[in-house]
């Protein structure tokens, strides 16, 4: 079973789809892959060589646009496959700190300082 993007996209109140998305690849996840069974060994290797390995204590945070869940299900043998999209938020501060931080300006003829504003 699978469904086409254009599916995907239409079903979406607001879809994140962007050429950026695609310029690095996919932090990839692997579940219920810690099998002692030779095929599932071999299906692991492979899904790990289909991506370029990522350090996860050297990485650029805001390089990561997208994630990848391939999930393993034991009884059924089936492979559930989830491709998500991610966004990098500021948190923890005031929502005009965060549009100026994410390069959006806030309208601010309302205001009389610019600390009223952080």
């Amino acid at each position: 079973q699978y469904s086409l993007i254009k599916d995907v996209v239409s079903s979406l109140k607001r879809h994140r789809m962007h050429e950026q998305q695609f310029t690095h690849h996919p932090l990839l996840v692997l579940s219920n892959f810690g099998l002692q069974q030779i095929q599932v060994k071999l299906m692991a290797s492979m899904f790990q060589n289909m991506f370029p390995s990522i350090n996860v204590h050297r990485v650029n945070l805001n390089s990561i646009k997208r994630c990848l869940l391939i999930s393993y299900d034991t009884e059924t043998q089936l492979l559930d496959f989830r491709h998500y999209s991610v966004k990098v938020v500021p948190v923890g501060m005031s929502k005009g700190l965060k549009k100026l931080l994410q390069e959006k300006f806030p309208n601010m003829s309302r205001l009389e300082d610019i600390s009223e504003l952080l």
